[in-house]
């Protein structure tokens, strides 16, 4: 996301606003905003569930690590303030939801281990009597009968509420995601209008961004732990064959992130010496959206297995 908006100079006062400049900024700004806001409805999920079983800390740590490169080489290419306290900002984020995860983690864990015992006693005093009389097993057999089919009762009415949720949740992700489009084309007519942000040059924009050697590595690296943090989740997901405690806004923003990033850069220049520049980025945010999609089929084929699935 750096080269979005370092690409404005001192010396841009007089450069006319073109149409794809303005897309590039527009779409530069809503792909900032998803950054911004993309924790926040896994925090929310985690915190409703009172858990954090479905992620997969291996995903987390590596995105950190890739987020902690990010910081580095925009700090050492000398990008604006602006993109180095994002940065921050993302490095911050992720220690919170890491520190969010390994806190429910440990104490799920202590309270599993507590409840151990109980659970034994409960399980050996539900055990049948063998000297139960068979009257009283007759009874038991056809109260067994009533509640199976109490149960597929419940079963109709938790596919009706489902699809309910279903639609319920729709609506929720489609309102979030226009209001971050909302919030990020608002900031940035702020930003034109105020003259914080301002068209590049064509010169620029021909030329690229100078950057040193080690950032652009930097770079690189960190495009490689975006492009492979997602993998574990992935694999966790088919291991479980659910997507359950996972926050679907999570992965949305996500995609919508990386999309308007890439976007955003090819709608800025097209220039080959810029597309150079911005390949390890464009690596890092286009080659995750085909993740991000495969977590979606993952989310929907397994919601349907559940919902057809009788419980056991």
């Amino acid at each position: 996301m750096s080269t979005l908006w370092s690409a404005a100079s001192n010396n841009a006062d007089t450069v006319p606003l073109t149409t794809r400049e303005a897309a590039s900024g527009l779409l530069g700004s809503i792909s900032l905003t998803c950054w911004i806001f993309l924790l926040v409805p896994q925090l929310i999920e985690n915190y409703r569930n009172g858990n954090a079983e479905a992620i997969s800390l291996l995903f987390l740590f590596v995105w950190f690590i890739g987020d902690i490169t990010n910081l580095i080489g925009g700090a050492w290419a000398g990008l604006v303030p602006v993109i180095v306290a994002i940065a921050v900002y993302f490095c911050i984020a992720d220690g919170v939801l890491i520190g969010q995860c390994l806190y429910y983690k440990a104490r799920n864990a202590r309270r599993s281990s507590n409840g151990t015992v109980s659970r034994r006693r409960s399980s050996v005093a539900d055990a049948p009597d063998p000297t139960t009389p068979l009257l009283g097993r007759r009874f038991s057999d056809a109260g067994r009968r009533a509640d199976a089919d109490a149960d597929e009762d419940d079963m109709l009415a938790k596919i009706v509420e489902e699809n309910d949720v279903g639609r319920k949740a729709w609506v929720k992700n489609f309102s979030s995601v226009l209001g971050i489009c909302v919030i990020g084309m608002a900031g940035w007519t702020m930003a034109w209008r105020t003259g914080v942000w301002k068209p590049a040059p064509v010169e620029e924009v021909d030329g690229g961004v100078d950057m040193a050697p080690g950032a652009m590595v930097l770079g690189y690296i960190s495009a490689i732990c975006y492009l492979g943090a997602r993998l574990p989740q992935i694999y966790k997901n088919y291991c479980d064959k659910s997507c359950e405690g996972l926050s679907l806004l999570f992965f949305i923003l996500s995609l919508l992130g990386n999309l308007t990033y890439g976007a955003g850069i090819i709608c800025h220049s097209t220039e080959k010496n810029y597309i150079v520049t911005n390949v390890p980025w464009l690596i890092g945010s286009l080659g995750t959206m085909v993740e991000d999609v495969t977590i979606f089929v993952q989310f929907r084929l397994y919601a349907t297995r559940d919902t057809v699935t009788p419980a056991v």
